[in-house]
């Protein structure tokens, strides 16, 4: 048997050297919790900064593509990924990212995914349900990405996701667990359907509740 003991992993963040006023802020500790940034409407240009607030979030593969461009030099290959990103708790944020290899691919579309993270609302917005938990969308929204309109409606506790494979996928580590939805257009697009999905989530936070009204 070996006597090596492993190295302990480097933290990459502790090579981090923040680039803007937002950066410095958390990294000095100024700010401690992403909903502070969307509070005070800072845009997040610093992947390393989701990094530093959120470390527990998950993400998604959503789907890989092989795209092709003509170009004067020839037809130029490169992979698409979309990938999708969430805590399962109210966070939500979808990327996409392009390179010759499917590896950088994959992370450009992580990285792209963090610098959208995004808040949105849950609730218990279905006549059929009065459970209060936020277990699905507050009221009827819907969310339009190229020729695709994603609509969530409101769903009683138990239902599940009543939704196409990849708006499931979304919506899972959105932290909605019950909810309808509607989808008009090319929704075998898979960019244009999870963007329509996220673009739903995000309207979530357009509209005031009477919860709203009552802080």
């Amino acid at each position: 048997m070996s006597n090596r003991r492993r190295r302990p992993r480097e933290n990459p963040l502790d090579s981090w050297v923040p680039k803007t006023r937002l950066g410095r802020m958390v990294f000095e500790g100024q700010i401690t919790s992403i909903y502070e940034i969307f509070e005070e409407g800072y845009r997040i240009k610093e992947v390393e900064i989701v990094d530093v607030l959120v470390p527990e979030l998950r993400d998604d593969v959503v789907d890989i593509n092989l795209v092709q461009k003509q170009t004067d030099a020839g037809e130029r290959s490169r992979f698409r990924a979309v990938v999708a990103m969430g805590n399962d708790d109210g966070l939500i944020g979808v990327g996409i990212g392009k390179a010759p290899r499917v590896r950088n691919a994959i992370e450009k579309g992580i990285r792209d995914a963090k610098m959208k993270l995004y808040p949105i609302r849950r609730g218990c917005g279905s006549w059929e349900c009065d459970c209060g938990e936020p277990h699905s969308v507050p009221f009827k929204v819907s969310g339009k990405s190229g020729s695709v309109t994603m609509t969530l409606i409101p769903g009683s506790k138990g239902l599940g996701l009543v939704a196409g494979d990849i708006a499931k996928r979304v919506l899972t580590l959105a932290g909605v667990k019950d909810c309808w939805s509607k989808s008009i257009g090319a929704t075998q697009t898979t960019v244009s359907f999870s963007l329509a999905t996220f673009e739903a989530l995000k309207n979530t936070m357009t509209l005031m509740t009477p919860q709203d009204w009552a802080m």
